[in-house]
């Protein structure tokens, strides 16, 4: 499923579109697998007749449970898991039947944190902390793929939007300048 664009606004633009790591298809797969393989079984060694016959459809349909179940639901969970970048706010968007979708503003990013087991180090996953000013607080990401390069991405992100919101040294200058000519000018006037 792509994220859908119209929730984005006018000059919003996006950074980064990103699902959980593959790993979390790992099990899936492997029950798709697992399923197939003890529907063969079943028909190469089962008697055709008799009772063979009846146990094949209860391995099939304990396969086909076992799929829905434990492969597709899975892959749909991952598929509709969306960690969208943009250059305004992080949105996080989960749900196959509803949706839950949270926007964390980049100008209330406080702090963000990276988190990565030896076994993600491997896979080149982890977990990313970002803690926002509000009622909800902390927003943890789960199997953020690439994950140090996503924070850097982020580091980055709320960098140029509080540059974005805020005078630099050029701007407070002038400002400081005009200031003061406003107060030599009633300065002479009284």
């Amino acid at each position: 499923m792509a994220f859908p664009e119209d929730v984005l606004t006018e000059d919003e633009h996006v950074v980064l579109h990103l699902h959980p790591h593959w790993k979390a298809l790992i099990r899936p797969i492997a029950v798709l697998v697992l399923a197939i393989a003890a529907v063969v079984v079943g028909a190469v060694l089962l008697p055709e007749s008799g009772g063979g016959s009846i146990a094949l459809v209860v391995i099939g349909a304990i396969a086909l449970v076992a799929v829905l179940w434990l492969a597709l639901w899975p892959f749909l969970v991952w598929r509709t898991t969306h960690y969208l970048f943009t250059n305004e706010r992080v949105l996080l968007q989960q749900g196959v039947l509803s949706r839950d979708r949270r926007d964390l503003p980049l100008a209330r990013v406080n702090d963000h944190s990276m988190n990565q087991r030896f076994i993600e180090r491997l896979l080149g996953c982890g977990t990313l902390t970002i803690e926002s000013a509000g009622e909800r607080g902390q927003s943890v990401l789960s199997d953020v793929p690439d994950v140090g390069k996503v924070q850097t991405t982020l580091y980055e992100l709320v960098e140029a939007q509080h540059d974005k919101h805020s005078l630099g040294d050029g701007e407070m200058r002038d400002m400081l300048a005009d200031m003061q000519d406003g107060k030599s000018l009633r300065d002479t006037t009284t």
